[in-house]
């Protein structure tokens, strides 16, 4: 039995199209009698069609006895064999072919994610022992061992440093782009990147204890708990096969005449029924790529079609992911705003430090002058000095300088720190003169998105890994009134989780590696395609390829507009089988004709379908 699934299985979408083709050319050569061959050309379409799904049938029931549309696509297939009706068996098994060839082609299970996610865990580590380092496999080591990092190195464990001063990009657990300055007595979790300065740290969790192994845990239970939506045939197929079976059993008993009981088998077939779904996915796909959207999972849309709640990541999802200077204030008379933007992109010239760069940027693009530093030194969880113009010029944090004997007065920058920015404090030749402040800006589509989103009837919710000040602040803006701040990966599907429990399907968009597990175990995941981590696109069931969060409300829109076609649909081609039903109980209809009849009314289902591609959502303030 494995051997024969493993042979169906063989050849996937490429052997399908084939075998549809030379189908296609069997039928019309049967119905033009183009080819002079003692047997109907139509069994060429029974045989690659129609056999196939006779097997998968005889499968199904064998093993899991399983019924499914296709036990009633079988029996009309050989009771129309049995009968000469060649044609009409073709015909029937060629057109649920092509629509299980559809549902193929929108179905799609991408796994790459977890892959990378698992080569996200550091693969050696630098052991400190007996005044030497030695470097082994991250996975050999233990609990209290003494480890070293270097700049650019993942951390390999989690622990605690116990020498030296760096900062850490957290970004694969908490979601942040902004490094986290680290010393003596400070965590760090394996997987995340130690950017400037060497460190030693005592190991406190190791091997499938460290943080790194957990998320890739959390990821492969929320992947495994995702409910899969069934094909609405096969939801309804053994009442359908009932339906049939009794209606051509009672005609053939009342009748006498065989002929009639195929008929109805053959009209009955769930042909339009079987394309209902697949051709308005397919359409609402195509749909959607032309705002910029690419759908992994073939029923995406009919999950989004029920989302009551959205969940957003903030950094790189409502906002750029990416720190800008907000202001620049002198604290001295003797220096304008203007002179000490230039004073401290000066001293942050050569730094890598993202906040540094940030202020260089800023300040080029206001369009002051920066002079050549002489002197410059990192300081790593500190920030910079430099020699700028023969002054001595310190830009960080007031650790660093307190350390120096500076006092920070009380009250500077205190405003933009409630609004969630981060300060860089200035100092010049041992005193203070002031402060930058740099925070993460909103994307300009964003409060409108929000707003559109609450008017089809979606509650939006905030989950990020920033501190609640600055949460606070941006929810404010965008009219967000709940919100979750300083979230780590496992609260983000926590929090999905009891929402989804409490009955409230909930759709998260994110973009970072951390999103991942919440992204797998929401009903949709929507991942920021242009800037987002492979990983996290990986794990989503759609991507916004241009990073346009404008596209949200359009995409739901058009997925209950995609739920009520495919409902019509189903309801004409029901309408139809049944009218069909009748006439062929009374004689009108043969199966030859019965088959036309229904393959016209699978033609008008994927007409009807197509209307979805040229769909746009107006929003409720746009209408007349």
């Amino acid at each position: 039995m494995k051997k024969l699934e493993a042979l169906l299985a063989w050849g996937g979408i490429k052997k399908d199209i084939t075998c549809l083709t030379l189908s296609a050319l069997g039928l019309l050569a049967s119905i033009f009698h183009l080819l002079p061959l003692p047997l109907d050309a139509a069994w060429v379409a029974i045989l690659l069609c129609g056999v196939p799904i006779l097997l998968e049938t005889v499968i199904g029931l064998i093993t899991a006895f399983d019924i499914k549309a296709d036990l009633l696509v079988s029996v009309a297939l050989i009771a129309s064999v049995a009968i000469g009706e060649i044609f009409a068996a073709g015909e029937v098994a060629f057109i649920m072919q092509l629509g299980a060839l559809l549902e193929d082609l929108t179905v799609s299970r991408a796994r790459a994610g977890l892959e990378k996610l698992v080569h996200l865990t550091p693969r050696t580590a630098r052991v400190l022992k007996n005044g030497s380092e030695t470097v082994i496999p991250a996975r050999r080591v233990q609990v209290d061992d003494v480890l070293r990092v270097l700049p650019g190195e993942a951390i390999p464990a989690d622990g605690v440093i116990t020498a030296g001063a760096t900062s850490v990009d957290e970004s694969v657990m908490t979601g942040e782009s902004l490094p986290v300055d680290k010393a003596v007595g400070d965590l760090v979790q394996s997987g995340t990147t130690n950017q400037f300065g060497a460190f030693e740290m005592r190991a406190v969790r190791v091997g499938e204890d460290s943080s790194i192994q957990r998320m890739v845990r959390l990821v492969q239970s929320a992947d495994a708990g995702k409910a899969k939506i069934v094909g609405i045939a096969d939801r309804w197929a053994t009442w359908i096969v009932l339906i049939a079976l009794t209606a051509a059993g009672l005609t053939w008993l009342i009748t006498a005449q065989v002929i009639r009981a195929v008929t109805i088998l053959v009209v009955f077939c769930p042909c339009a029924l079987v394309l209902a779904t697949p051709t308005a996915i397919m359409a609402a796909i195509g749909n959607a790529t032309k705002y910029g959207v690419l759908v992994r999972q073939g029923d995406a849309f009919e999950r989004l079609s029920q989302i009551r709640c959205l969940t957003f990541d903030k950094t790189g999802t409502l906002t750029y992911g990416r720190p800008q200077a907000v202001a620049v204030r002198s604290a001295v008379p003797a220096i304008s705003n203007e002179q000490l933007y230039s004073l401290a992109a000066a001293a942050e010239l050569r730094s890598e430090h993202p906040l540094g760069r940030a202020l260089v940027d800023g300040c080029r693009r206001q369009g002051y002058f920066i002079p050549q530093p002489q002197q410059f030194i990192m300081l790593p969880g500190l920030g910079v000095q430099a020699v700028v113009d023969g002054c001595t010029v310190l830009a960080g944090n007031p650790v660093l300088l307190s350390d120096r004997g500076i006092a920070v007065p009380t009250g500077q920058g205190t405003h933009y720190a409630d609004q969630g920015c981060t300060l860089i404090h200035i100092a010049v030749d041992g005193a203070y003169v002031g402060f930058a402040a740099l925070a993460d800006t909103l994307r300009p589509s964003a409060a409108q998105t929000v707003a559109q989103l609450k008017d089809l009837g979606v509650a939006p919710l905030l989950l990020t890994g920033d501190h609640p000040q600055a949460a606070g602040h941006i929810a404010a803006q965008l009219g967000i009134t709940q919100y979750r701040a300083s979230c780590r990966p496992q609260d983000k599907l926590q929090v999905i989780s009891d929402l989804q429990h409490q009955g409230r399907p909930v759709c998260m968009v994110g973009d970072g590696i951390n999103d991942a597990p919440a992204l797998k175990t929401a009903q949709v995941g929507i991942a920021m395609g242009g800037i987002g981590s492979d990983i996290a696109v990986d794990a989503a069931d759609i991507a916004l390829v241009r990073d346009d969060i404008s596209a949200l409300p359009h995409l739901l829109a058009l997925s209950r507009r995609m739920m009520r076609t495919i409902r019509t649909n189903m309801a004409f081609s029901m309408a139809l089988n049944f009218l069909a039903i009748l006439l062929a109980m009374t004689g009108l209809l043969g199966p030859v004709v019965g088959a036309l009849v229904h393959n016209a009314g699978s033609v008008v289902v994927i007409i009807h379908s197509a209307l979805l591609l040229r769909y746009h959502y107006r929003p409720a303030s746009h209408r007349p």
